[in-house]
């Protein structure tokens, strides 16, 4: 059985997910999104930013990045969990085009490439300190040791998120439990003494900014939260409000732990600061060995239940960078190859990529790469969330269903797409310092402002003429129907008709047909001229559906 054809190792990756394999209830669902707060990645930043900017700059500098990103990240998570798509395929019906979003595909695949690096770093560094392996050498054992972990998709990770998590409870409360009972913890956490010179000056607005400008690149996170939240079931009549509540922490919640994550952080670092220097208070090993040597009085002893949390969280936190930078790998790559050799596949190039980028020392450079970064991941996010809500919702400039079809989408729509590169280009020019240090700071702001506002401009003045290239007629009443290219039976939503191959075909197949020249649409780039029509595939969808 090859990969395509195992649909534990597929998860339905590129198409709609069906009832059938949605099979978790909303609590497991929500487990497998919770994996962000044991990402040791944010001790590490949290520790960089305060040891740069003090405690006060960096307080009001998370605060800011979360109530900017939770409600971009809101109306994504819902879209997600009710159409039951991932956000590439999201993506691509809401002001992108099919071969628009195959560019936010590659942004998407980079955010998870990053944290994979960044996240395997850690556990390099974990790994030598218990074995005293070559560092190099561990970058490559836990770069081999993901693969098996990410193969067979939820499946696998459902259950080792769930039951992982009471160990991991208990390995993080005693290191709080320790840090939290030492003398003068709430000063130390306020005050640090790795501290930089700079960063004692009290709270400057530059400051706050460069450190939320940086935060900003975690909006990016809502995509993987979103490879989970796609496999929602449908919500239960009764119990909507616990669905709703699923959603909202499994997704956007993930900023509101961010901060609690903060507060964790800072006070393991104020304590662990008054041992280590700044350079090893930012090695989480490092860090939670003297954190647990307060409770163990025992140096072999805390080096093993430092190593062990550390392993732990990032086994945890890495089948997620893994499992989703093999979705978007083959998002983009089925559409530039017109091949899908199975998510699986891609597993291997994620992998192997984020071993480059451990191997050429990205544990260094974090801080730089997520501030460069988020120029054009929340230009891609702000965009898609202007034509969920305001052009599809409140202006009605959009259709109001989600077409995610290659057969029903033209190439690129300048609503979306469009509204990302302007975007992103001005903020990459202002992020090199053309129009000053100030608007440096401010770059992914200029980036949020510009791509939430040009979308309805943009709908406004080409009259909605790029959404739809056209219509499929299906039979009406069918819950599957049968793809003439691979012969399997799938959900209505999932197909369009055919022309090229005489029947009907899945959304998989039409995006891996090179043949066909898109002769189903012959005006795949342009619309053609004459009057406006918002026309619909039959096989209508869920409207947009924030919580309310």
């Amino acid at each position: 059985m090859g990969f395509t054809d195992n649909p534990k190792m597929e998860d339905y990756s590129l198409r709609y997910t069906p009832a059938a394999f949605r099979r978790w209830s909303p609590w497991m669902v929500f487990l497998s999104c919770l994996v962000g707060i044991s990402a040791m990645a944010g001790y590490a930043l949290d520790a960089a930013f305060v040891d740069e900017f003090g405690f006060g700059s960096a307080l009001i500098g998370f605060g800011l990045a979360a109530v900017v990103t939770i409600p971009l990240t809101l109306v994504i998570a819902f879209a997600i969990a009710r159409r039951h798509v991932d956000i590439d395929l999201l993506t691509r019906g809401s002001g992108f085009g099919y071969l628009g979003s195959t560019v936010t595909s590659l942004v998407y695949a980079t955010y998870t490439l990053i944290f994979l690096a960044y996240e395997g770093a850690i556990m390099a560094q974990a790994v030598t300190a218990l074995t005293h392996m070559d560092i190099h050498a561990s970058y490559v054992l836990v770069a081999v040791v993901m693969i098996p972990l990410t193969l067979y998709g939820m499946s696998f990770s459902a259950k080792f998120q769930a039951w992982t998590w009471p160990l991991w409870i208990v390995l993080i409360g005693l290191a709080l439990g320790a840090a939290a009972t030492a003398p003068d913890a709430g000063q130390h956490m306020v005050h640090p003494a790795s501290v930089a010179p700079g960063g004692a000056a009290g709270v400057t607005v530059l400051a706050v900014f460069a450190i939320a400008a940086a935060q900003l690149s975690l909006a990016a996170q809502v995509g993987e939260q979103g490879d989970y939240l796609r496999l929602m079931p449908d919500p239960e009549k009764g119990r909507l409000g616990r669905w709703r509540l699923a959603v909202i922490f499994g997704g956007p919640g993930f900023a509101l732990f961010a901060v609690g994550i903060f507060f964790a952080s800072t006070l393991l670092v104020g304590y662990a600061a008054t041992t280590l220097d700044a350079d090893r208070v930012g090695v989480p090993v490092d860090l939670f060995t003297v954190v647990y040597e307060r409770l163990t009085g025992n140096h072999t002893s805390a080096l093993i239940l430092a190593g062990g949390l550390v392993l732990l969280s990032q086994i945890k936190i890495n089948i997620m960078n893994t499992y989703s930078g093999s979705l978007s790998w083959s998002n983009f790559f089925s559409r530039v190859l017109h091949r899908h050799p199975g998510r699986a596949a891609w597993v291997f190039l994620q992998v192997g990529l984020a071993l480059i980028l451990m191997e050429i020392g990205i544990f260094d450079h974090i801080v730089q790469v997520l501030a460069w970064y988020s120029n054009i991941g929340i230009a891609w996010i702000a965009a898609m969330v202007s034509d969920l809500v305001i052009n599809k919702r409140w202006l009605k400039l959009a259709p109001p269903q989600l077409v995610f079809h290659r057969a029903h989408l033209y190439n690129v729509n300048p609503v979306g797409f469009g509204s990302m590169i302007v975007a992103g280009v001005v903020s990459m020019v202002a992020y090199y310092r053309v129009f000053g240090d100030t608007a440096a700071a401010l770059s992914p702001f200029i980036a949020l402002g510009i791509a939430l506002v040009l979308p309805p401009v943009i709908a406004w003045a080409t009259r909605g003429r790029w959404y739809v290239a056209r219509v499929s007629e299906l039979p009406e009443g069918a819950d599957e129907l049968p793809c003439s290219v691979c012969e399997g039976s799938f959900d209505v939503v999932d197909m369009a008709t055919c022309p090229f191959h005489g029947g009907t075909v899945c959304s998989l197949c039409c995006s891996t047909e090179g043949a066909c020249k898109d002769s189903c649409k012959p005006h795949a780039w342009r619309p053609p001229k004459g009057p406006v029509v918002l026309g619909m595939p039959r096989t209508e969808q869920p409207e947009l559906e924030v919580a309310r």
